[in-house]
């Protein structure tokens, strides 16, 4: 456990590590998060330029935090994605999976065949569904309402973790009702949580750029805000590797950690790394080839000396990264697997070559392998069982 009393911490590690040599501002942003002070956002984007040994120190910090704030226990939920549309009309440049109007692998499930894969899922033993699609304007407020009220009729007692900012955004267009209104709505109808994505980076500059049709920063943070004050929960997100610099991400997580703050709605914060191969920004040469294993390594390990105080739960991508990759960011702060899935269209549509979905068995053996405590949780993070 770390004493987080001794503000002298860090600089033991630094001794400890023979690496006294290090940048001053370096070594204080790490003293700062040990002693178990508040970052700042300079202190942020300072750790997040780490080089070098910097690197091996700002993980192994990483890695007494995740300790002593959740402990030695990894957490992964038993879940299904359902991807209910690809035929979208906002068009982001960094998505491969979405389709126009029209065209000829343009999909939209019934209401019916939602509900089947969601009874199939909890069968297979799921606490939650995962429900997103992308935002087809052929669909109205009505079919959004019947994909809940089918779950929790086909599938009693499943919980529905479904709609992104973005999906609201478009429920409340096509429904006439503010957000406030429309959140009731869908809660009404079964909604119990929402998935913090549609966020990206939270900087409108950054936004133009990759998802010009996508709503802005002020109305993502308007609907999560509001959910919370409902009692809704909601993850939270960062896409990186792409066209924002350190200062973006920088920014992004001091509006995550500042919403917590006030509200305390966000279950956990999930890294996602721009997966490039098939996307239109890259190929167009305006994005990087997502990030490096560094860039990765450091940005898990920054997210948790920045956030962790106030959002205890920091989740890695194994769909994105890669199973070992993903298994290695437990030693960078991270302490969720996120879920099995059972099926994974937007990260393989990208390029992802991860596959669809993991076991309950090669999730525990990952967790096992890295010296930590296998627990199977529930979407909100209590623990239904711990290998």
């Amino acid at each position: 456990m770390v004493p987080s009393k001794d503000r002298k911490f860090g600089e033991r590690l630094l001794s400890e590590r023979s690496l006294k040599d290090l940048d001053p501002s370096f070594s204080e942003a790490i003293d700062i998060a040990l002693d178990g002070r508040e970052l700042s956002v300079e202190n942020l984007e300072r750790l997040l330029s780490a080089r070098g040994p910097e690197v091996h120190v700002l993980s192994s910090a990483a890695d007494l935090l995740r300790e002593e704030q959740v402990g030695d226990v990894v957490t992964f939920v038993v879940n299904r994605n359902i991807n209910f549309t690809n035929e979208c009309m906002v068009q982001c440049g960094f998505c491969a999976f979405s389709r126009p109007s029209g065209h000829p692998e343009a999909y939209t499930l019934s209401i019916e065949e939602i509900a089947r894969k969601a009874k199939e899922a909890r069968g297979m033993g799921a606490t939650e569904v995962c429900v997103q699609g992308a935002i087809n304007p052929r669909l109205g407020p009505d079919y959004y309402i019947s994909i809940l009220e089918e779950i929790k009729r086909r599938a009693p007692g499943i919980h529905i973790h479904a709609f992104s900012p973005e999906e609201i955004d478009y429920f409340t267009r096509s429904s006439g009702q503010d957000v406030e209104e429309a959140l009731k709505t869908l809660r009404e109808a079964g909604l119990d949580s929402i998935p913090g994505t549609a966020a990206e980076i939270l900087d409108d500059d950054v936004r133009r750029v990759i998802a010009p049709r996508k709503i802005g920063t002020a109305r993502w943070i308007e609907i999560v805000k509001t959910a919370h004050k409902l009692g809704i929960p909601t993850t939270s997100t960062i896409m990186y590797g792409h066209v924002e610099e350190l200062k973006h991400k920088a920014r992004h997580m001091a509006i995550i950690r500042e919403i917590q703050k006030e509200t305390g709605g966000f279950t956990e914060f999930v890294l996602l790394p721009f997966v490039h191969r098939n996307t239109r920004i890259y190929r167009s040469g305006l994005a990087r080839p997502g990030p490096t294993g560094v860039e990765n390594v450091i940005t898990h390990a920054a997210a948790r000396l920045f956030l962790g105080r106030y959002i205890r739960n920091i989740q890695t991508s194994w769909p994105k990264l890669g199973p070992a990759t993903a298994q290695i960011m437990l030693y960078a702060g991270a302490n969720d697997l996120g879920g099995t899935l059972m099926e994974e269209n937007i990260s393989r549509a990208a390029g992802a070559q991860y596959g669809e979905g993991l076991s309950i068995e090669e999730l525990v053996r990952l967790i096992r392998d890295a010296g930590m405590r296998p627990a199977q949780r529930t979407t909100t993070y209590g623990i239904i069982r711990i290998y």
